[in-house]
């Protein structure tokens, strides 16, 4: 089978996000890597680019200068990753998505929800793939627990509570480091912080495995760093749309935690545990049995767990091999194939109106507040 042509924009030298997309682009073979706009330095993204491999030609100083260079090439770009500072995600998105590109965006895909209801509608009226990196969604085991509940392995779920907090923004000393600061600064992060960065993650993660929306929610948002404009701390309750209960807790200064995400399911008849951290394990214990742990690559787990598992049981497969399930549902999807796993324009627009309505909420003082974003009430 052919490769797809794969073009990324951002991600360059020093990136936090970028090897990982292309490691996880490249390893099953789908993608080549053909064309690039990774700096905003022109010079230095072009240069970039072609020590990883790309033609001169096709080594581009901008977006706009790729955009235009691509879209009438015989051999153009089947997906287009756009890894750059938030602010930008709108513009660039809905330009490849409307020149005809598939398009996979990192999030938040959009910093309204105004901005994220039209790439919704744009991805529709093209036909294209618009998909948002909630990575963390295409961990094998994770696929596993959405079976899981899906298949009522645990009766109807009644609860809930994820976290994602770390501690690696919480020394106050490092406060105005330039790597720190952006977060915290609505000018590149937009109207939240902490909440926008992690807790959105662990908010999909909680929709993904439920295969559920959350309906409404109530926030309390803190700025523990008396300089931070946006908060760096965030409880959030929440309700989903078939009765589910939820918890969520977001801090980057919880020191002495590392990665610190991890989701908990109670159903009816059972529950279970992921941490990323040990991200091959699923701890389930059904109701009035014994607490067994479910590893990556063992026999029985159900079909998506199973396809997206690349090694053996007890050999890890971390991060860059989440990111590349995306990459593998994406070809997949490019080909004809549907994959239901994959986050799309749809996933991004609810994150952007549940980050809105949870500033809105915190700034009432945990009013409940309706969190679906307009286009989907």
């Amino acid at each position: 089978m052919a490769k797809l042509n794969w073009g990324m924009i951002g991600g360059g030298e020093g990136s936090q996000i970028g090897p990982a997309h292309r490691l996880g682009a490249l390893a099953d073979g789908h993608f080549n890597l053909v064309a690039g706009a990774m700096d905003h330095r022109a010079d230095v993204g072009r240069e970039y680019a072609q020590r990883l491999g790309v033609a001169p030609d096709r080594a581009y100083g901008d977006w706009q200068e790729m955009l235009a260079g691509e879209r009438n090439r015989a051999d153009r770009c089947d997906l287009v990753t756009v890894a750059t500072p938030n602010s930008t995600h709108f513009e660039i998105t809905k330009a490849f998505l409307e020149a005809g590109f598939n398009v996979l965006c990192e999030k938040p895909m959009t910093v309204t929800v105004e901005e994220g209801e039209e790439i919704v509608r744009i991805a529709a009226k093209t036909g294209k793939i618009c998909a948002v990196n909630y990575c963390y969604s295409a961990y094998p085991m994770i696929r596993q627990a959405r079976a899981m509940v899906r298949n009522g392995d645990i009766g109807k779920v009644r609860l809930v509570v994820t976290n994602f907090s770390h501690g690696h923004h919480g020394d106050a000393t490092d406060a105005d480091n330039p790597r720190v600061r952006w977060r915290y600064d609505p000018a590149m992060a937009g109207v939240s912080g902490q909440f926008a960065d992690c807790g959105i993650h662990a908010l999909h993660m909680a929709s993904f495995i439920c295969d559920d929306e959350v309906e409404k929610l109530s926030a309390d948002f803190a700025s523990t760093i008396p300089s931070r404009v946006l908060e760096d701390d965030a409880m959030v309750n929440f309700r989903m749309s078939k009765g589910t209960v939820g918890r969520l807790w977001t801090s980057s200064v919880a020191i002495g935690r590392q990665h610190g995400f991890d989701i908990q399911v109670f159903g009816e008849t059972g529950g279970f545990r992921w941490a990323s951290e040990q991200p091959n394990q699923l701890i389930y214990t059904p109701v009035g049995g014994r607490t067994q742990i479910m590893e990556k690559g063992e026999s029985g787990l159900y079909d998506d767990a199973k396809r997206l598992s690349r090694v053996a049981i007890a050999h890890p497969e971390g991060f860059p091999l989440a990111v590349a399930n995306i990459y593998c549902d994406l070809a997949d999807a490019i080909r004809g194939t549907a994959r239901d796993g994959l986050p799309t324009a749809a996933s991004g627009v609810r994150s952007m109106a549940a980050v809105h309505t949870a500033v809105a909420s915190a700034k009432a003082g945990g009013a409940w507040l309706d969190a679906r974003p307009p286009m989907f009430r």
